[in-house]
């Protein structure tokens, strides 16, 4: 596994291009403006730039804003008419809201998977005293 300071090097060159790239997908649709005004995005690692860059180009290509992300997180939880989640959703950064999408979507494919099994199951125990039900007559 490479370091951070190597993957910089590599994919931006050295941490300025790694700042200003993430200060050019920073804009007001997509970023939450927690920074210090004094040391602003020079003082934050390696490691974390590139955690926010790979969340803001990800947000960026699949849901074109930050808005788009937490709606498609509230549909799979299936709480979009839940104003005060939504307000605290408003509140996280953009890689914890990549994280809850991510684990949502894996929630609701996993449950959609058990109602399937369950659904075959029962159409399985269905036929069966069907069968049942035809050899007894």
């Amino acid at each position: 596994m490479k370091s951070p300071l190597s993957t910089v090097k590599e994919q931006f060159g050295d941490k300025l291009k790694l700042v200003s790239a993430v200060e050019i997908l920073a804009t007001d649709d997509l970023w939450l403006d927690r920074l210090s005004e004094a040391k602003g995005l020079a003082h934050v690692s390696n490691a974390k730039l590139l955690k926010i860059h790979s969340a803001l180009t990800q947000v960026k290509s699949e849901f074109g804003s930050r808005s788009k992300l937490i709606q498609s997180i509230l549909e799979l939880e299936k709480r979009a008419k839940d104003a005060g989640y939504q307000a605290r959703l408003e509140k996280f950064t953009i890689p914890r809201l990549v994280d809850l999408h991510r684990s949502a979507k894996r929630r609701s494919a996993r449950a959609a998977a058990a109602s399937a099994v369950a659904t075959e199951k029962k159409r399985v125990v269905r036929s069966k005293k069907a069968q049942a039900k035809a050899a007894a007559k």
